[in-house]
């Protein structure tokens, strides 16, 4: 029931921009080339049904095994930089500079200069994903009570330990938000890396609708784009929950 209570706000507000989007379009007399109906949208999804699961079953793996890579180095690279804090300093401008190129002109140069297999779309998608996971673990990291650094200090508990007790376990909420945001990140880069060259995924699909100028197909593929993005984050919310257990009984420790 509070899951329910939860989502019930956000459904009853997206049927009914989807009942103006749909009245419109039917009382406008608006051509399905310019902006086509949800019901012309779902229609077209399910007779393309075949077509477009292939492409999304690439995308979706595509972008699981480029954000699972990203999470791993996040992890690395934020320890390291929690130990060294010199290197925190002078590594951070640079990461900063990294995420101001734009993802639309960073996508051809990937494809340019690795092909198109799956190595460019893959590192893309690290490179897209990386940088808020990392943020978000340092954050969390700096967010321990000085009372328990303190504590196990007094303890002559040693750095690693410290950090595997105290400073991770603080990080848990960080980490998760980091992830959210870095898996909404993920579907967007796989397609984008599609859309300047692939042989197959969401991105080649809707660049040859749009060339077809079918946009009940583009809007079709946002859909299926839109629903692996929400599976994404729902398969993250249950992991969270499925740890929230122990990360308790860390922290209780902790005390």
């Amino acid at each position: 029931m509070h899951s329910l209570r939860h989502i019930l706000p956000t459904v009853l507000l997206a049927s009914a921009l989807l009942l103006a989007w749909q009245l419109y379009c039917t009382l406008a007399a608006v051509s399905p080339l310019v902006l086509p109906a949800p019901s012309h949208v779902l229609r077209s999804l399910f007779v393309e049904r075949e077509r477009i699961g292939p492409h999304a079953l690439s995308t979706i793996w595509v972008a699981t095994f480029g954000f699972s890579t990203s999470v791993v180095f996040a992890f690395a690279a934020s320890v390291a930089l929690h130990f060294s804090p010199w290197l925190q300093r002078g590594l951070m401008p640079l990461l900063v500079a990294s995420q101001t190129i734009p993802l639309v002109a960073l996508a051809p140069l990937m494809i340019l200069w690795f092909g198109f297999g799956l190595l460019p779309k893959v590192l893309l998608v690290i490179l897209v994903t990386f940088f808020p996971i990392l943020v978000s673990l340092l954050s969390g990291y700096a967010q321990v009570p000085q009372a328990y650094l303190d504590l196990l200090v007094s303890m002559r508990a040693r750095p690693w330990r410290i950090f595997r007790r105290a400073t991770m376990p603080m990080a848990r909420a960080s980490f998760f938000a980091g992830l959210r945001i870095s898996a909404t990140y993920s579907i967007v880069a796989t397609i984008f890396a599609e859309y300047a060259g692939a042989r197959q995924g969401l991105g080649i699909y809707i660049l040859t609708a749009k060339n077809s100028f079918r946009a009940d197909l583009v809007l079709a593929a946002v859909v299926v784009s839109a629903c692996l993005t929400l599976s994404l984050l729902a398969v993250l919310r249950l992991i969270e929950r499925l740890t929230e257990h122990g990360h308790k009984g860390g922290r209780n420790a902790v005390r």
